[in-house]
């Protein structure tokens, strides 16, 4: 199979452990060891991959890394796995931090199977970043994503490929950041460099001021504009319906609503990548699109509702409601649903 065709068959593998493998082992071998085959490696191949690799610290002795993987007679990549049900912002990865020095290291990887962090040392050399330069989600990537995942693959590695594109996209994360502090309250030093494309006057405090509101509400045009060029008329039951903005706060994904869209990524990930199978939420139902495009309807879960119930599409677009008492009855309509996801795939 390709690299692609690879990782969709792990992301299966992901949505179908991420109910079971609750613990840190049972994440190791349901997800994250066929990760690593992914990436090129014989897990079984002591030459290559070393589990539980141990390497005194200082006053740490006989601390272990879940992974370290070889490419040639040096170890490139030191993995520390979670288990599937730990969100990696809390985590606790010190261990990878300390190893990352000693071993002299390229990449320090953190992972929950899910969610794969990479980091390497581009504030001070043999020192880990304290941020990861790049994320990859099993359960949402695009093709950027994979271009930049098969850069880590033992047949492609390359540190210094790796290295200057964790420079471009650690620029990139920097400037997404500056971008959205200016857009949520531009400071005045922003404000003036922006007035200067389109104000004559002289640019005095008070000026600038005035323009503050301005320049934010700018922002937020733009963005509606763009959005509004990309988003399709939704369809439903022929009628045209206008879906809301990002800015909608009266919208709210629901813990259900979310463990829907997992169970309907799961049936659908049978007939097509999961990557294909998104999830746009509105006031009154929760829409499941194929390629996210509302002209490719898959199911809406109607969840705010005293009854809960989904409607599933069908070759034609039209809706079949399905009665449900608990969000596993979704599996229920799992022949619907593919029936109507290898439409949009042919």
């Amino acid at each position: 199979m390709s690299f692609k065709e690879d990782v969709a068959d792990l992301a299966k593998r992901a949505i179908s452990a991420q109910a079971v493998a609750q613990t840190e082992e049972a994440t190791k071998n349901a997800i994250v060891m066929p990760f690593l085959r992914v990436l090129g490696f014989d897990v079984f191949d002591p030459t290559q991959i070393i589990p539980e690799y141990v390497a005194d610290v200082g006053l740490k002795k006989g601390e272990k890394i879940d992974y370290a993987c070889k490419i040639g007679d040096r170890i490139e990549y030191l993995v520390e796995a979670k288990s599937v049900s730990t969100n990696l912002r809390d985590a606790q990865y010190s261990q990878l931090f300390r190893y990352f020095h000693t071993c002299d290291a390229n990449i320090g990887i953190l992972t929950n199977g899910l969610h794969i962090w990479f980091f390497t040392d581009l504030e001070a050399p043999n020192k880990m970043d304290a941020a990861p330069f790049f994320k990859f989600d099993l359960l949402s990537y695009d093709d950027n994503d994979l271009k930049e995942l098969e850069k880590f693959h033992k047949a492609n590695f390359k540190i210094e490929t790796i290295q200057a594109a964790a420079s471009s996209l650690k620029y990139l994360r920097g400037a997404m950041s500056f971008i959205e502090a200016q857009w949520a309250e531009p400071d005045e030093e922003f404000v003036r460099m922006v007035a200067r494309g389109f104000y004559e006057g002289k640019l005095t405090g008070a000026v600038v001021n005035e323009l503050k509101p301005i320049v934010r509400r700018a922002f937020d045009d733009l963005f509606r504009q763009r959005a509004k060029h990309k988003i399709d008329v939704a369809f439903d039951g022929g009628a045209d319906e206008a879906i809301p903005t990002v800015d909608d706060k009266k919208i709210e994904t629901t813990e259900e609503e979310i463990q829907g869209f997992m169970i309907i990524r799961a049936i659908a990930a049978e007939v097509a990548p999961v990557s294909r199978i998104a999830l746009r939420d509105a006031q009154s139902y929760c829409a499941i699109l194929f390629d996210d495009n509302n002209r490719k309807p898959i199911a809406r879960l109607h969840f705010n509702g005293k009854s809960r119930f989904v409607t599933v599409f069908g070759a034609e677009k039209e809706g079949v409601r399905h009665d449900i008492e608990r969000v596993e009855d979704i599996y229920h309509c799992a022949g619907a649903i593919k029936d109507v996801v290898r439409t949009y795939v042919e």
